[in-house]
């Protein structure tokens, strides 16, 4: 262990998937797409302390998540090798954020470190370069580094920055951890949705474009199922990303409050405000 104090802590905010479209293969296997990306003030928080000899370690037990397989870990070495640096970190990683739950938590923490530990480092990576690390550590890495709402295409990594009108958000967290790669390797996933052209993108229009991998897992996952139905009766509501979170949109705070104030006591959900840009995105290169 280092003997320097820990930093400040430095967040990893969620992302909702204000709609998510399957509009084709590639011949290597990856899915061609169309998302609209929304950070909220809500999710997991890191500290770092700088060590001098070079060593990386998650000093804090996560349930589920071994140290060796953490994101964040493999980002701290993706930037100490890209920029050559002798230095190293001790990384507390404080985990709100449901794993398997579609809220890019593992992305997102991947991401603050990469932006982080370039400050602290003071290796002074571009956001090209990292973007370019980001996009070698995990399909949603990169649009945390880019630091702005997006549109993303292709497999993720064409993103072009989105202003979305102010919105909160009451978001669901079913009891159940969906596995990304299994449902995009279902042979019965919906993969041929036209494109959108996204003009004006307001929350209120997301409903009618959907998630093409809700059906699936909702099929799939009772539990999801369940928290959206009910959702459903207090708004448009979707699920985000590959679930199995599942959120819907209001004007005000006043209104997200009185939806979660009358949850079933046997769910578990949250109230988010929707961020303009990511709360890092001036520390970003």
């Amino acid at each position: 262990m280092g003997s320097a104090p820990f930093s400040e802590a430095y967040a990893a905010p969620a992302k909702l998937n204000l709609m998510l479209r399957v509009v084709g293969r590639r011949s290597d296997g990856y899915h061609l797409l169309q998302t609209v990306f929304r950070f909220i003030d809500y999710g997991d928080e890191l500290r770092f302390r700088v060590r001098a000899d070079g060593v990386i370690a998650r000093v804090n037990d996560v349930p589920n998540v071994p140290a060796a397989d953490d994101l964040c870990v493999r980002a701290a070495m993706a930037l100490q090798q890209a920029a050559g640096t002798p230095l190293g970190a001790d990384i507390y990683l404080g985990k709100r954020l449901p794993l398997g739950g579609g809220l890019g938590g593992g992305s997102s923490d991947a991401a603050t470190t990469l932006i982080a530990l370039n400050h602290l480092w003071k290796t002074a990576l571009t956001r090209m370069q990292l973007l370019d690390l980001a996009a070698k550590l995990g399909a949603d890495v990169p649009v945390f580094v880019f630091g702005e709402n997006a549109l993303a295409e292709g497999i993720g990594e064409q993103l072009h920055a989105l202003e979305l009108t102010p919105a909160w958000y009451v978001v669901l967290c079913p009891p159940v951890a969906v596995s990304t790669a299994a449902v995009f390797s279902h042979p019965d996933l919906k993969r041929d949705s036209p494109k959108v052209t996204i003009q004006g993108f307001t929350d209120a229009a997301y409903s009618s474009f959907g998630n093409d991998l809700q059906a699936l897992v909702v099929g799939q996952y009772p539990e999801v199922a369940r928290h959206l139905e009910w959702l459903s009766q207090h708004g448009a509501a979707l699920m985000t990303g590959s679930g199995a979170c599942v959120f819907a949109s209001y004007g005000s705070e006043k209104e997200a409050r009185q939806v979660i104030a009358q949850l079933p006591p046997e769910m578990r959900g949250f109230v988010a405000r929707g961020l303009s840009r990511h709360p890092l995105h001036g520390l970003a290169g």
